[in-house]
């Protein structure tokens, strides 16, 4: 950690360790989940079985072939939705199971 600024604020030096140790990665994904129920709502994450991140691609799995179905017509949306709540361009490819 840098020593020679004191007024680092917290943030700063959880981002510097996160960096430095690898971690965005994990955190990424738990933002991810987060993203998806933040931006879906209660109702589809109730149909939501799994949420996996796998490089820029995003797999979410749901317990429901109609929603399945319903969502398949706005992926590029649900995308830049999530993106946008996310704050950057993580998610490249939307893939409902």
């Amino acid at each position: 950690m840098k020593r020679n600024n004191e007024n680092l604020s917290l943030g700063d030096v959880l981002k510097e360790f996160v960096s430095k140790n690898n971690l965005e990665k994990g955190l990424d994904k738990v933002h991810v989940r987060d993203a998806w129920s933040q931006q879906m709502g209660p109702a589809i994450q109730k149909y939501t079985t799994a949420i996996k991140l796998q490089g820029t691609t995003l797999y979410v799995q749901l317990s429901s072939s109609v929603l399945r179905e319903e969502l398949s017509y706005g992926k590029e949306k649900i995308v830049r939705m999530l993106n946008e709540e996310l704050g950057k361009e993580l998610i490249e490819k939307l893939v409902l199971r």
